[in-house]
């Protein structure tokens, strides 16, 4: 399912994330799905979109090491790959990441296909967001 949305993630530009943020919110309001695809699409795009410290995968980030930190440049989006859990993030919000977390994504390094701008802000705001914590 993640290698799914992550092949989508290589492809899409910002609007066809947000595009598919409306149709996924239009159709699901609020409501949290049970079971299925739907649900793992749902609850990946409400945390990009939506971040908030209550959310399951926030409240359980620190239980798990950093295997992968990658960003998709076409759409802004970084992701980290954890022991069975996938977190997508829009580049320019800020989520609520422990310092160790952080850490985690610093010693794991940022993959990215080529260097820019966008690369060189994300490291410099997750080594502020580190400095702060």
């Amino acid at each position: 399912m993640y290698l799914i949305f992550s092949h989508m993630l290589k492809s899409f530009n910002r609007e066809d994330l947000e595009t598919l943020w409306k149709l996924v919110k239009a159709k699901n309001g609020s409501t949290r799905l049970e079971e299925g695809y739907e649900r793992v699409l749902w609850c990946d795009i409400k945390t990009m979109f939506d971040p908030h410290v209550e959310d399951q995968v926030w409240r359980n980030k620190q239980d798990y090491r950093v295997l992968d930190w990658k960003l998709y440049d076409s759409c802004g989006v970084h992701s980290l790959r954890k022991q069975n859990v996938h977190i997508h993030m829009l580049v320019e919000k800020r989520y609520p990441l422990t310092p160790a977390t952080i850490t985690y994504m610093l010693n794991r390094k940022l993959q990215v296909d080529h260097w820019n701008e966008m690369c060189y802000q994300l490291l410099k705001l997750i080594t502020k967001q580190l400095k702060n914590q």
